[in-house]
């Protein structure tokens, strides 16, 4: 399926409105930042990065000039600090800024930072992008349901995001997928499958492959596989319900062909009915949080009246659910689905005698 048939050409970034700072503020997501997006737009050129096979990466490093580095420097590094260890100074004297590279492509144009430890050169990332709603909320959904928790801050227009550790979708699927025994491929298939679930149960779109990671994690004689999600900028906007579901992208072929062959149907239902159990438990379990997170998405205007009808009908033909005919927001129509995953869970559970 071509990103032309899924896609809008372009999504607009929303602006965070009181409500969404609200919630912020009380979850200890709001904090006084030092530097600003538009800070970091102030460099006087940049050189293209290559990766270790000299293709260009479509990411350029950026340069200063001296004064604005110095502060630009200094001010990165208590952002590090705020976002890793609340702020604590002792932490920025031992603190290097090693690289700011642009990003020169997709909506966000993203800024990701080097920092290192001068004491024992062990270095991290974290990412300096513009405040969209739409992120935000892409976000903290994944903080409350994914396996995953997400560190992030936002100060008026500005988001910093921690670095997500793993091995890009797209160089997963072309270096490491071919050459996997027959074991790790029918357990990365089972991965993909509960992650396509996890990605349309939440509606968070545009997973192609380099829109997630893979993790493999060393368990014993074998390695298991996990899959993240790395972007967030197309959650509840598209009115396609293909595009929350990441078994029609052409770029992830390759692991649908795997899943056919590893899995039979009903282990691909048995893992997405334990997907949507997980699920339904963490609803349960994080009430108050998810409750106030979807008012302010339901108050919020994150898509247009067009995607919202046409996102409603084609979940009332998957589901048959009539309630979703009636929504009129995205957080109305993300309600409707939690709630549904809720019921059922309750009415399995019941019914087992648990």
């Amino acid at each position: 399926m071509e990103k032309e048939k899924l896609l809008s050409q372009k999504k607009p970034t929303y602006a965070i409105n009181n409500n969404l700072e609200a919630y912020l503020k009380k979850y200890n997501r709001l904090s006084k930042l030092s530097v600003f997006y538009d800070d970091l737009l102030r460099f006087s050129g940049s050189v293209s990065v290559f990766d270790k096979n000299d293709v260009d990466t479509l990411w350029v490093s950026v340069y200063y000039n001296e004064f604005e580095r110095r502060e630009i420097d200094e001010n990165l590094k208590q952002v590090y600090s705020i976002l890793h260890s609340d702020g604590n100074q002792d932490i920025i004297e031992f603190l290097s800024i090693d690289a700011i590279d642009y990003c020169t492509f997709g909506n966000s144009k993203p800024f990701r930072v080097k920092i290192r430890n001068i004491l024992n050169d062990n270095y991290s990332h974290f990412y300096v992008k513009k405040a969209d709603a739409s992120r935000v909320y892409g976000l903290e959904l994944e903080h409350i349901f994914s396996p995953h928790r997400i560190n992030f801050l936002v100060f008026q227009n500005t988001l910093i995001e921690e670095h997500i550790v793993g091995i890009p979708g797209d160089t997963f699927i072309k270096d490491f997928l071919p050459d996997l025994s027959a074991q790790a491929q029918a357990q990365i298939a089972k991965e993909f499958v509960k992650f396509n679930e996890r990605c349309q149960l939440r509606l968070l779109g545009d997973m192609r492959s380099y829109n997630y990671v893979v993790v493999p994690t060393h368990d014993f004689d074998h390695v298991k596989y996990t899959v993240r999600a790395i972007d967030f900028d197309q959650q509840c906007f598209e009115g396609n319900l293909k595009v929350y579901q990441p078994q029609f992208f052409k770029e992830n072929f390759p692991i649908m062909n795997i899943i056919n062959d590893r899995l039979d149907l009903s282990s691909v239902f048995q893992y997405q009915k334990e997907e949507r159990s997980i699920f339904a438990k963490r609803f349960l379990n994080t009430h108050k949080r998810t409750e106030r997170l979807l008012e302010c998405i339901k108050e919020d205007h994150i898509s247009t009246p067009e995607k919202i009808i046409q996102l409603k009908n084609d979940l009332y033909s998957f589901s048959y659910l009539s309630k979703f005919k009636k929504c009129e927001t995205m957080g109305e129509i993300l309600e409707t689905g939690f709630n549904f995953i809720k019921k059922n869970y309750q009415h399995h559970k019941e019914e087992s005698g648990y």
